[in-house]
């Protein structure tokens, strides 16, 4: 099924309900706030239905020629064989039509509507799980400020002067999104001086264009739902995005539709952006005055080069502020049922970069040195320097037999981990193939498995609902 979500003018649209009796009546009330000219034909008409005066009821048997002319056709009358000639003579005259609990044989289906004032909102399953649809609907009616009509009056009567006083689009528009941020936080419409005291602010606005800012936003690691809740309301405020790989792409929706969205990726042997070129785009766009998020994959201070961002930003006298997020040297290996530390086996943990440019291999510095370590060793970014990485760790005094762990954490929130030790870990994760990005612990904990095989099958059915990619198997 390809059903969109049109929002479709109704107002003096003439429309026919065929059937009269309760599950008619329902639709009825669904569609009468929109304005159509609605017909009802039916052998018989419920009294509620018959009574209303808005309501065209013709208490008859159902003609063909009721839905000529006709911009919508609901069929909701008991009769299979009845409700089957009316779609297909709807469709035979491009006419859209409803079939009440046969969305086979519809052209369009019913939302689960929340309705307040001007706003509305659709929810739709495309009829795979009504009740879902209506658990949603719920939720979102439950959000709503208790004077959301109010609230969307207001706004739409502030939208005029705003219009007219403010003629700097960019301007225009951070008002409108503050003022409606404002009334949806306090619950209420602005009062007439509020609306007085923005426009008099915007109108100094205009005067003296002020720098932006830039947000160095942490999307965490794996799963869409990871970032945390300050970093998703940061993101929904953006002006300009700035966005890694790395990160769920589902993410991006949270950003308004006037967002300008640019993609800077950087992968092992492919760069669209070097990081100067970053740099100078992040104090570009805040000194158009812009609202900037970057957004990166995990925590942009771990390897991430968010500092480096940072000092630039500084230097150039932009404000900037970091919000955290998961780094995946630690989700990555929790959600394999590997801890970084663990009672009696590891005080401590060590963070390493898995290679590193400054070196004549490309492996990390002081080797030696960490080889010595008791605690837990975490490579991020050394899949491509695995071997050599164990090779020199044995090298350097670590035993072969060290509990070594590679583990993928996919934006789905699934995981894939290969277990081996120092001597075997590079060969395994060769033949299972396991690919960047990932992480390599090293050391007693990787050697542990918290999660059992139920509650690891658990897991990745529950991401699986989540994602609608559930399957029997």
């Amino acid at each position: 099924m390809g059903y969109f979500p049109f929002f479709v003018e109704l107002e003096g649209k003439e429309g026919l309900i065929v059937g009269g009796g309760r599950i008619a009546a329902h639709k009825i009330e669904k569609i009468k706030p929109f304005g159509a000219k609605l017909t009802v034909v039916a052998p018989y008409l419920a009294e509620d239905i018959k009574t209303d005066p808005i309501l065209d009821c013709k208490e008859r048997p159902f003609l063909d020629a009721d839905v000529d002319g006709k911009c919508f056709v609901i069929a909701a009358t008991d009769d299979e064989k009845l409700n089957a000639h009316i779609s297909a003579l709807c469709q035979g005259k491009n006419i859209l039509v409803n079939v009440v609990d046969d969305q086979e044989k519809c052209g369009f289906i019913f939302p689960s509507l929340v309705k307040e004032g001007k706003f509305c909102a659709g929810i739709s399953t495309e009829g795979a799980s009504p009740m879902t649809a209506a658990y949603f609907r719920s939720r979102l009616a439950a959000a709503l400020p208790e004077k959301t009509e109010e609230i969307l009056d207001g706004l739409l009567a502030f939208r005029e002067p705003v219009k007219r006083e403010i003629p700097d689009g960019r301007v225009r528009a951070a008002v409108l999104k503050e003022a409606a941020l404002f009334c949806l936080d306090k619950g209420r419409p602005l009062t007439k001086e509020e609306m007085q005291e923005r426009l008099r602010a915007a109108a100094g606005k205009q005067e003296k264009k002020k720098t932006g800012s830039v947000a160095l936003v942490g999307a965490g690691c794996g799963a869409y739902d990871a970032i945390t809740v300050k970093g998703l309301n940061t993101l929904r405020r953006a002006e300009v995005l700035i966005y890694d790989d790395l990160i769920d792409e589902r993410l991006l929706s949270h950003v308004s539709e006037s967002c300008e969205q640019i993609y800077v990726g950087k992968r092992s042997g492919r760069h669209s952006f070097r990081q100067e070129e970053i740099n100078d785009l992040l104090v570009q766009k805040a000194r158009e005055g812009k609202r900037v998020v970057r957004l990166k994959g995990g925590d942009p201070f771990v390897f991430g080069r968010g500092s480096e961002e940072m000092t630039a930003l500084r230097e150039a006298k932009i404000p900037v502020t970091e919000i955290s997020g998961t780094t995946s040297a630690i989700v990555a290996p929790a959600g394999a049922g590997i801890p970084v530390t663990h009672r009696g086996l590891a005080r401590s943990f060590h963070v390493i970069t898995g290679h590193t440019a400054g070196t004549e291999d490309g492996l990390p510095e002081d080797i030696e040195n960490l080889a010595a370590l008791h605690g837990t060793l975490v490579f991020l970014m050394g899949i491509g320097n695995l071997a050599a990485i164990a090779d020199k760790l044995i090298a350097a005094g670590k035993s072969g037999g060290t509990p070594a762990a590679v583990v993928r954490q996919n934006t789905d929130g699934s995981t894939q981990a290969v277990r081996g030790n120092l001597h075997n870990i590079a060969q395994k994760v060769k033949e299972a193939g396991i690919e960047t990005p990932a992480v390599i612990v090293i050391g007693e904990t990787a050697g542990l498995q918290l999660f059992d095989e139920q509650k690891e099958k658990i897991e990745r059915n529950k991401q699986k609902i989540k994602t609608g990619h559930y399957s029997k198997k």
